[in-house]
Formats: C-alpha cells, structure tokens, sequence
C-alpha cells in the first residue's frame, strides 16, 4: 500500500492538548480487540502499512500520526515532547471509546509506550506491550550524527534548515540490514510523507527534543517497563548498529522473563523490513488465546 492509498484511508481528528485543539491523522481498520500502534521518528503510521493487513483479521487496530508527524498538524513554534504524545494517545483513545488495548510500537513509539506504563492511571487499560527496536536503555543508545546535531540547542535549528531528501536518505538507509535493505522508490514515499502538512524536515530539531527527555527522565521510563503490570514483548532486529544486539543483550538480563524475539539479519526497522515476521509475532498472542 503506498502512501497516498494509506492516508486515504484515514481521517483527521480535532484533539485538545494542552488547551489547543490540533488535527491529528489517524486510521482504524480489521476486528477484534483494540491495538494500538504507535510510530517512530521521523517518519509516521504509515510504518505499519506492510503489517496492518496482516493484523486486522485477528485486532481492530488503530494507527496515528503523533502531532509534528505525518498528516498531522505540525505547530511551527511548538514545545514537542514525549509526555504530550502519550496524552494525545489518551485523547485519541476516548475519542474512539477504547477501554482497553494492546500497544505495538517502534523507536521513537516505544518511550511513548514506557511514559504510558509509568502513568498510575489510564484512559484505557493496557494489555499488553510489543516493543520493536528503541533505546530503551538510554545509556546505550547509538543516535546517528544528524540526530545528535539536530537534538543541540546550538546545531539543532541550523541543521534542521539543511535537511534535503539527499540527506534524509543517507541516514535512513544507513540503520537498514544489509540482507533486508531498503530501496530508493521507497524512500521517496517516506520523504514524501515528511513533506506533509508543511513538513516535519524543518520541526525536526524540535522534535528531537525527545532525546533530552529520554536522558532526563530515563530512570522513570526504564522502571515503568521493568515494574510493568501486563505482558511485555520484544521484536528485535539484531543486526541494527544503533539499537540492536547490545539493547537485546540488556533486556534479556533486566527483563528475564519477557519474550524476546530476535531476527538475526534484520535493522532498525523490522516492520519495514520482514513485515511477514513482525505481523506473525505480533499476532501470534491472540491466536493462542483460548475461545
């Protein structure tokens, strides 16, 4: 499905955040219970286009761009951070009258997934929790240059005004396995759909302030998935330099008892590159629940 055929399918809904109302893009499709699946950065739900078909007989899933993605609105002077995406969740949960879903997310998905378990309450309770590559355990985390630039106070605003989709698509093809790696086509759409609504190429400094947060809040966010009251799994690309193999590593010996599929010649981006894989993983819980 490209780009344009999965924002079709979709609508935009206005959110309140923060005393502000925003259009948010979101899509729902298939049937069963709720899940909810959340994107990283910088690109949007349409991360999950090669899974969501597979998904849909077994979940009634719901896909969204976090505002500053996507077909969402994108707030040129706006403060963007990981605490207000994890409201927007909640927000966009009560506007669909979910009680309760299982949450799959990726990268930057994944610390809106830990903010989600660190919170005591919830608009709907979750029931389980699939994480796909991030860095989970920040002091481990392997950001590529232009992100380590682009999350400077001094360097992110410039850098930010140079981004091209040459350069987008440098970086982007550098965290792809070399077995599974991804095509120039391809990439194109995914630049495409950051040229969106305005584009989050020249927000991307902003964005990056997530990664701040990560540093600051790190010990609140790995507790919440350490002391987490419902299942927690891991799908792992391990041939991913940024964080792969050595968050693998780390989860296995904090996180014993969680499940922890490792795909051994897979990059950042599992659902991208052996979609067959992930939506398999994914659904693998639900049909193995008793009727």
């Amino acid at each position: 499905m490209n780009a344009d055929a999965w924002f079709a399918g979709g609508e935009r809904v206005g959110i309140d955040l923060g005393g502000k109302r925003f259009e948010i893009f979101f899509r729902v499709s298939g049937s069963g219970p709720w899940l909810t699946a959340l994107h990283g950065f910088p690109t949007s739900s349409w991360d999950w286009a090669k899974v969501v078909p597979e998904l849909e007989p077994h979940f009634r899933v719901v896909c969204f761009d976090f505002l500053g993605f996507g077909d969402s609105d994108k707030p040129r002077d706006h403060r963007y951070s990981i605490f207000e995406q994890a409201d927007l969740t909640e927000a966009l949960w009560r506007a669909l009258e979910v009680e309760q879903s299982a949450v799959v997310a990726h990268d930057y998905g994944v610390t809106v997934a830990q903010e989600l378990l660190a919170r005591p309450e919830l608009t709907a309770r979750v029931t389980s929790v699939t994480l796909l590559n991030a860095a989970v355990y920040v002091r481990l985390a392997r950001p590529l240059l232009i992100q380590r630039l682009l999350a400077g106070r001094l360097t992110g605003p410039i850098v930010a005004r140079a981004v091209t989709e040459r350069t987008f698509r440098r970086s982007f093809e550098s965290i792809f396995s070399e077995a599974q790696p991804i095509g120039t086509a391809e990439i194109h759409e995914h630049w495409r759909v950051l040229e969106r609504r305005g584009g989050s190429a020249r927000l991307s400094h902003r964005l990056s302030h997530y990664m701040r947060e990560r540093e600051q809040h790190a010990d609140r966010w790995e507790t919440a998935l350490e002391e987490a009251h419902c299942p927690i799994g891991f799908i792992w690309g391990m041939a991913d330099r940024r964080s792969g193999a050595h968050i693998a590593e780390e989860v296995r010996r904090r996180l014993p008892l969680a499940s922890l599929v490792e795909l051994p010649d897979v990059g950042h981006y599992p659902q991208l590159e052996v979609p067959a894989d992930v939506a398999r993983e994914i659904a693998a819980p639900q049909a193995d629940a008793p009727e």
